[in-house]
């Protein structure tokens, strides 16, 4: 009698620490995900932007500000899923020479454990610098 309390705690171990490792593995994935997906997206943005009338014109890059923000904010929205909100700030946006900060706040989905509500909100923030290279 007293190995099957044994065998029941451990089924009820086993599930508990799966089931903790698949919070753990949703909550990192997601940010490692969002980091990659925010550096691309920002390097991909800003080479739309740039402003190629007055690159010919003075023959220094310059990027769009507003072009950039539309690009980024579309091709962000194509990239993720629907199940995560995302809170995205344009830190700082420089024309010439082109800069960009953005970060970006996902809010994950509340986990209950017994009476305790947990949240995290997990911030990503890349800086992206667009190079000429001069001859």
């Amino acid at each position: 009698m007293k190995e099957s309390y044994w065998g029941y705690f451990l089924v009820l171990f086993g599930v508990f620490v799966v089931v903790i490792l698949l919070l753990i593995r949703n909550i990192t994935s997601n940010n490692t995900e969002d980091y990659f997906n925010e550096k691309e997206i920002a390097e991909q943005a800003m080479v739309d932007a740039v402003d190629y009338g007055y690159f010919r014109y003075f023959g220094e890059v310059r990027i769009n500000k507003e072009k950039f923000e539309e690009s980024f904010i579309r091709r962000f929205a194509d990239a993720v899923t629907g199940s995560t909100d995302y809170d995205i700030k344009f830190v700082s946006i420089y024309e010439a020479p082109p800069k960009v900060s953005v970060e970006i706040t996902s809010k994950t989905q509340s986990y209950v454990v017994g009476t305790d509500s947990e949240a995290f909100d997990i911030v990503t923030r890349i800086n992206e610098i667009l190079e000429q290279k001069s001859n």
